[in-house]
C-alpha cells in the first residue's frame, strides 16, 4: 500500500490538477489501462481466462451492474472481491462526510452547506480502495434499514424535526457511495427488500419512511446467486433481474491444471503434499462432478478438494509426529483418510442411499487409475509383479513410515525399476519415493496384477 496523499483541502486538490470521475469511469479507465499494459487485473483466478473474465471485462467497460450465477465453490466471491483492485488506490472525500462525497460534488444538505461556507478551505480525507468495497451476505432477516436506512430516533430526540433529512441513519448502500456493493446469495433477500433496491439501481435515489431523498448515489451493485434459485424458483423479483445489465455464468475449472492450481493456492498445508497426490485429488473431485450419482445442482465445491488436501497433509504430519524421524510428506495411503471425512460434503441423488461409500471408492479408484496411466505409461512393471511369488506381501499404511515401506520392498532383476518409477513422479526423498512406488502398486492392483487387502489403517499388497 502506498502512502496516502498529503493534500488536505479542496483548494490544494484543485491546484494539484485532480480530475473527478464517476465510479464507472474510474473502473473502466483502470481496467483498460491494465489491459493495455499487459497486466492481469484478476490475480488468483484460475480457469476463467477464456470464459468468465472476457464477459466480466465487457460488462465493466459498459458500466453495467453485474450478477454472477454459479454453484457453490466456483470462486464467485473471490471474483467480486478482486473488483476493488480496479479502483484508484486513494480517493478524496469530504472529511467527516457520512456518504463519502467527492469534494467537488457534495450531495447531502450538510455537505453542500459546509462547501458553501468553507470554500477552498473545506477539509478532505483519503479513502483506500479496500474501504470502497462493501460486502453483505443476503439473509432472510436483512431489513430495509440495514441496506437503505431508517429514521434515527436518537436524532429526533435531540430536537430535529421528523421531516428533517438529518434525522435519517443511512444503511449500507448509501454509505457505500462511490464504491462497490456486493450482495452474496441475492435470492435469499426477502422480496420487499429486493424492491428497496430498485430505485438504487435505476433512478439512484432512495426512499425512507415516506421521504424521497434524491441523492445521486454513485454505486456499482454486484451480486452472486445460485442459478437454480435465480432462474427457476421465483425467489428473485423480475424487476430486479431486469436492473442488472449483465448476468454471467461461472463454472468449475475446465482443465485439470486449473483445478490443481486452485488447490495449491487456497489450501493451508501442514505438510508437503506431492504433486501426484494433488493430481489424484483433483481428478477425484472432477469425477464427482461428472457422476450421475451426485446431485450436480448442489455442485461439488472447490472447497471439497481444498479441505481434502489439508486433511491429507494433516495425516502426514500426524504420522511424522508419532513416528519420530519420518519426513512430513503425504503419501497415497493418506488419501483414504481424507475421503473418510469428506464424504459428508457431497450431496448424492436420492436413489443412491446406502451406496455412498461404494460410489466414493469407485470414483477414487478411477481417479487413481487415470493418474497411473498419465505418469507410468510405457514402464514395464513385469519384474515388480514377478517379485510377488505368491508368498511375499508388502504392507503400507497410515503409521508405516516411508523408510519402513522402502526397506520391505523386494529386490528386482531390473534394479533400475524403482528409480524409474520414482523419477516419473518427482522428488528424491524417502517420502516422495514411497509415494511413487505405492502409486505403482495401486495401479497394478487396479489392473488385477496384484491383490490388496485393507483394514485397521493398513494396506497389504500381494
Amino acid at each position: 500500500m502506498s502512502v496516502q496523499p498529503e493534500i488536505r483541502t479542496v483548494g490544494d486538490l484543485r491546484s494539484a490538477g485532480h480530475v473527478q470521475k464517476t465510479l464507472r469511469e474510474e473502473i473502466r479507465d483502470n481496467l483498460l489501462a491494465a489491459l493495455a499494459a499487459g497486466e492481469n487485473p484478476w490475480p488468483g483466478l484460475h480457469g476463467f481466462d477464456r470464459t468468465v473474465i472476457p464477459q466480466l471485462e465487457r460488462a465493466l467497460i459498459a458500466g453495467h451492474d453485474i450478477v454472477l450465477l454459479g454453484e457453490r465453490g466456483q470462486g464467485k466471491t473471490r471474483l467480486l472481491r478482486t473488483l476493488s483492485g480496479l479502483l484508484d488506490e486513494w480517493s478524496p472525500v469530504i472529511e467527516g462526510s457520512e456518504l463519502n462525497e467527492h469534494p467537488y460534488d457534495p450531495i447531502t444538505a450538510e455537505s453542500v452547506a459546509r462547501a458553501a461556507l468553507e470554500g477552498d478551505a473545506l477539509p478532505i480525507a483519503w479513502r483506500h480502495r479496500t474501504d470502497r468495497y462493501v460486502e453483505k451476505l443476503s439473509t432472510p432477516d436483512t431489513s430495509v434499514a440495514d441496506l437503505i436506512g431508517d429514521v434515527d430516533p436518537m436524532r429526533v430526540a435531540e430536537g430535529r424535526r421528523l421531516g428533517d433529512p438529518e434525522t435519517i441513519h443511512f444503511g449500507l448502500v448509501p454509505r457505500a457511495n462511490r464504491g462497490i456493493v456486493a450482495l452474496n446469495e441475492l435470492p435469499d433477500l426477502a422480496e420487499r427488500i429486493q424492491v428497496a433496491l430498485l430505485n438504487v439501481m435505476e433512478e439512484r435515489d432512495i426512499q425512507i419512511r415516506g421521504y424521497v431523498l434524491r441523492l445521486p448515489l454513485d454505486v456499482l451493485v454486484v451480486a452472486s446467486a445460485n442459478p437454480e434459485d435465480y432462474t427457476n424458483r421465483g425467489r428473485i423479483i423480475t424487476p430486479l433481474k431486469d436492473r442488472f445489465g449483465a448476468e454471467i455464468r461461472t463454472h468449475y475449472p475446465l482443465e485439470l491444471e486449473d483445478e490443481m492450481a486452485v488447490i495449491r493456492q487456497e489450501a493451508h498445508l501442514t505438510a508437503e503434499v506431492p504433486e501426484v497426490i494433488l493430481e489424484i485429488l483433483a481428478r477425484f473431485t472432477r469425477a464427482l462432478r461428472e457422476s450421475n450419482a451426485v446431485n450436480q445442482a448442489s455442485g461439488v465445491s472447490a472447497r471439497f478438494a481444498i479441505a481434502g488436501a489439508e486433511t491429507i497433509a494433516a495425516a502426514a504430519r500426524h504420522r511424522a509426529t508419532v513416528r519420530h524421524g519420518e519426513d512430513a510428506v503425504a503419501r497415497l495411503v493418506d488419501v483414504d483418510s481424507a475421503v473418510d471425512v469428506l464424504g459428508g460434503k457431497i450431496e448424492f441423488e436420492s436413489g443412491e442411499e446406502g451406496r455412498e461409500d461404494e460410489i466414493l471408492e469407485h470414483l477414487l479408484r478411477t481417479a487413481t487409475a487415470d493418474a497411473v496411466r498419465a505418469h507410468f505409461r510405457g514402464l514395464d512393471f513385469g519384474p515388480l509383479v514377478e517379485a510377488f511369488d505368491g508368498q511375499r506381501t508388502i504392507t503400507t499404511g497410515e503409521q508405516v513410515t516411508a523408510q519402513e515401506f522402502l526397506d520391505a520392498l523386494p529386490e528386482l532383476e531390473d534394479s533400475d525399476l524403482y528409480d524409474q518409477i520414482a523419477s516419473q513422479v518427482g522428488g528424491s526423498t524417502p517420502g516422495h519415493r514411497a509415494t511413487a512406488i505405492e502409486l505403482a502398486l495401486e495401479g497394478l492392483f487396479l489392473i488385477r496384477q496384484l491383490s490388496k487387502e485393507t483394514g485397521d489403517g493398513e494396506t497389504v499388497y500381494g
